[in-house]
């Protein structure tokens, strides 16, 4: 077939010519999801300051051609190499290099030339490239969450190694990150708050037949299919608690999810004195991608701002994990540790997309995910091989699970 012809990714990459070498260059796995596209609205509000220097995707190639005609980047990746003709083909006049596949996924990362790498796609998938691009010691601005529940001891280690900076890109993690800048003392708690999804007030009942649909209708947040259906089910809550204990040294019993429905406060932290710094601000991801971007500088953006005088309630309630299991179950796999949490998200991006397709109904989700973890063999101190088994074993058992006449 003649995408097998497909180059090898070359270092250094192309030179696109008038970069200036002044602006810093990104590399954007997942260019086309919704943090990728948030992240390109950032660098076209500074054009000076950053450029986007490689642009990636999975399947929306139509997408990912017409944002690099935009931004001119020096590489493209399309992970899906069913399409890397039509991609490459609709490229063809410009001085853009074009790859195809997984592992060129984890190639163009190590370029010379890029200074940051936003890792944004979804899933166990973004594990792979962002170990790659640590290990060219690229610093890391992590959007895929899935890295840390994964494999959050490992990739810590490969920091640690290559001396990588992680900068957060979630906007929980973002606050928490902004909220102990500066700070010398431990952190006693953190409080990570959560908008309670659309389903917050449903009765178990009303969950019991609650669409798609009406999953993917989310109150605060504009986000993917994906992460949404979990904000839904609060699994994304539930991963964010295991992304935040390696992020930051804290444990389960140390993070405290508070459902706050506003959305205004994005996270807090708690020292030993009582005292507690919050970070506040619209719901709006390019504020936490910009900052990530410029870091340790803040720059000036056109975003929206906080309106102060309509903030007239700002609640917080109890996360109810009866109705919400999912993120009883993420506790579970962070206080087991090893490869549970590995197993989890498995079991979850197959229950999710089940649940997407309506082979799966909504309470069912957590059933699948829990009796995944009670069949997948447990490994206490995992290496980077055995989460990819694990991975694999984990969704064949979870897929096993799902009833065909759903």
């Amino acid at each position: 077939m003649e995408y097998t012809q497909q180059p090898k990714v070359s270092t250094p990459l192309p030179n696109r010519g008038g970069a200036g070498g002044e602006a810093k260059q990104i590399a954007i796995l997942g260019s086309t999801g919704s943090i990728g596209t948030q992240a390109l609205q950032v660098i076209a509000e500074h054009p000076d300051r950053f450029e986007a220097r490689v642009l990636t995707a999975n399947n929306r190639w139509e997408l990912l051609v017409e944002q690099a005609r935009t931004f001119k980047p020096a590489a493209v990746v399309i992970a899906n190499d069913t399409y890397y003709p039509a991609v490459r083909d609709a490229l063809a006049d410009l001085p853009i290099a074009v790859y195809a596949g997984a592992e060129a996924l984890c190639q163009v990362v190590e370029g010379d030339e890029i200074d940051i790498v936003l890792t944004a796609m979804v899933g166990f998938a973004g594990l792979p490239p962002t170990i790659a691009a640590i290990r060219a010691g690229k610093p890391i601005a992590l959007a895929n969450k899935e890295t840390m529940v994964v494999a959050g001891e490992l990739i810590n280690g490969l920091c640690r190694q290559y001396q990588v900076p992680i900068l957060p890109v979630d906007s929980e993690h973002s606050a928490i990150f902004q909220s102990i800048m500066g700070e010398v003392s431990p952190i006693e708690k953190i409080i990570l708050t959560a908008s309670g999804g659309p389903f917050r007030t449903f009765t178990r009942e009303q969950l019991e037949t609650v669409t798609p649909a009406m999953a993917l209708k989310h109150p605060n947040w504009d986000m993917g299919a994906k992460i949404t259906i979990d904000s839904a089910s609060m699994m994304n809550k539930g991963f964010e608690v295991i992304e935040a204990k390696w992020l930051f040294g804290v444990e389960p019993d140390r993070i405290q999810v508070v459902v706050h429905p506003q959305s205004v406060v994005h996270s807090a932290v708690q020292f030993a004195d009582g005292a507690v710094k919050a970070q506040l601000g619209v719901p709006d991801m390019r504020v936490p991608i910009q900052l990530a971007f410029s870091f340790p500088e803040r720059l000036q953006s056109t975003f929206d701002r906080l309106d102060w005088y309509a903030m007239h309630d700002l609640t917080f309630e109890r996360p109810d994990t009866d109705r919400f299991r999912c993120l009883a179950l993420a506790y579970e796999s962070l206080r087991q540790g090893g490869n549970m949490p590995c197993i989890v998200n498995a079991a979850n991006e197959i229950v999710n997309r089940a649940f997407l397709d309506g082979r799966c109904r909504f309470l069912e989700m957590p059933d699948i995910i829990e009796q995944t973890m009670q069949r997948t063999p447990f490994i206490k101190t995992p290496s980077y091989e055995d989460y990819l088994a694990t991975d694999a074993e984990a969704r064949r058992i979870a897929a096993g699970l799902i009833l065909p006449s759903k």
